[in-house]
């Protein structure tokens, strides 16, 4: 079992920032990859960003080239800089971690919202 802690959501005006931060703890050795999904009212969870144990990176097509996301794995931790917010980017953001047989853990979701 893997629990995942997020923090750093909030409110922010279009244009401006936002850090998320997710701690892991239990079966850490057995992460594999890390990353962020978000949801917004009335769509489906879609990928944000995920993060490899080595590296690599998968990010949205929608979030390219604004949002990063970076791993310490000593640290256990999983972060997403988010610069250039946009409105259409507020929704519930969940920290995600799959474990080396497939299984997902989720975390319990922050809140951003970005004002026009």
């Amino acid at each position: 079992q893997v629990q995942l802690v997020e923090s750093g959501g909030g409110l922010v005006q279009a244009g401006g920032s936002l850090r998320l931060s997710c701690v892991a703890s239990g079966s850490i050795l057995r992460i594999a990859d890390m990353g962020w999904y978000r949801q917004a009212p009335g769509k489906q969870r879609e990928l944000v960003a995920v993060i490899a144990s080595w590296g690599d990176t998968n990010v949205g097509d929608s979030v390219k080239g604004r949002f990063t996301i970076s791993r310490e794995n000593a640290q256990n931790t999983v972060s997403l800089q988010m610069n250039s917010l946009k409105p259409e980017d507020t929704a519930v953001y969940y920290c995600n971690a799959k474990i080396v047989n497939g299984s997902r853990f989720w975390g319990q979701g922050t809140q951003v919202t970005v004002s026009s």
